[in-house]
């Protein structure tokens, strides 16, 4: 199978957007990114299973999954090259470079195969990525087809806010799209509608009064 080819325009926008942030995002996005530990507490991949994060960046959520889950194969992709370059060291320094492997790719369309020798997994996650995806429809659905029979895709991102005071909500917005990021206030029914193609049963959450959105799709563990 020939390798899917990367976005390079949309490689290059993050590329340049993340080029110097990469070495403070960690520092920062922990007072904001709400909902991911909780996301990687409940993977819980079955012993010996793989589990894939699209839109890795910096490796911190890989990082701490491994950590959590000895058992378990660990993979990511990254649009960015230059957060992978950040990423790979930080594997490196943690000590899990034998049981986190990375590599670039384009969240709505990449080559598991080619990239990993794997075609499916028992675990993908996504957080915090759908928000600055163009093609962030495209990126669930390919999420969905590389899930293994009985394997689950875990979402976390900005929801809208919705119960929270109207101000927050237009200073939120508004500084999130200098980062070029936007909320999607249609990942409900996306989920929704990927999960019945595949035949998967979608669930949806908001978190923090809105503030975060979580979704999931479980795949049928006879499909």
């Amino acid at each position: 199978m020939s390798a899917v080819s990367i976005d390079t325009g949309h490689a290059g926008h993050m590329d340049a957007i993340y080029r110097s942030q990469r070495h403070i995002y960690d520092l920062t996005r922990k007072y904001y990114l709400l909902g991911r530990d909780a996301l990687i507490e409940g993977i819980a991949p079955p012993p010996g299973g793989t589990v894939l994060e699209i839109g890795c960046g910096t490796g911190r959520n890989l990082i701490a999954a491994a950590r959590r889950w000895p058992d378990a194969r660990f993979y990511g992709i990254d649009i960015s090259e230059a957060m992978l370059e950040t990423a790979r060291a930080k594997v490196a320094k943690a000590g899990l470079a034998d049981r986190i492997v990375l590599a670039q790719g384009d969240a709505t369309a990449f080559d598991a195969p080619t990239l990993f020798g794997i075609a499916t997994f028992d675990r993908i996650f996504q957080s915090y990525t759908l928000s600055m995806i163009p093609g962030w429809h495209d990126a669930i659905r390919e999420a969905a087809t590389k899930l293994a029979p009985g394997g689950r895709l875990d979402i976390v991102d900005f929801g809208q806010q919705e119960g929270l005071p109207n101000a927050f909500r237009a200073l939120l917005f508004a500084w999130l799209a200098k980062f070029d990021v936007a909320p999607r206030a249609a990942l409900q029914p996306a989920l929704i509608e990927i999960a019945s193609e595949i035949g998967g049963t979608p669930r949806f959450n908001a978190l923090y009064r809105g503030y975060a959105w979580s979704g999931r799709i479980e795949r049928n563990a006879n499909r």
